[in-house]
């Protein structure tokens, strides 16, 4: 007996997501996989234009596939539904690298980039009083 087999719930045929083991989650998370790559393919002009990469898309609807697993209650919403529903909302809260972490005006390929301090202080002594450092 496989674990839709063993969590449906009584009224709808829906698992019952209240009760899960991280392994039983995660199985449900890697089922519901294919509903990322439908997203990102349906939505792919939108991803392109807003200059995001793949990669980061996948991982933050992969973070929000793990999140809506978690939260689903049964009701008149499939998990499915729910979850494709989830993702598109989190596909419009992505951001570049760039706007989050406050490269606004870096170049694409600047994501990673870092100064030290000594490096920062050997080229300019008064750099404190040009720049605010935020801990």
């Amino acid at each position: 007996m496989n674990l839709s087999e063993k969590k449906r719930h009584n009224d709808g045929g829906t698992p019952d997501t209240g009760r899960l083991s991280i392994e039983e989650r995660n199985e449900l998370v890697v089922s519901y996989l294919d509903c990322i790559d439908r997203v990102i393919r349906k939505n792919w002009l939108l991803i392109q234009a807003a200059h995001l990469d793949r990669d980061d898309v996948y991982q933050n609807l992969a973070i929000r596939l793990i999140h809506a697993v978690e939260r689903y209650q049964p009701g008149p919403m499939s998990m499915k539904s729910y979850i494709t529903m989830q993702l598109r909302y989190e596909l419009l809260n992505c951001k570049s690298a760039k706007a989050m972490y406050g490269f606004h005006s870096a170049p694409y390929d600047m994501r990673n980039a870092s100064v030290s301090l000594e490096a920062l202080s050997a080229s300019d002594p008064y750099w404190e009083s040009k720049y605010e450092i935020v801990a």
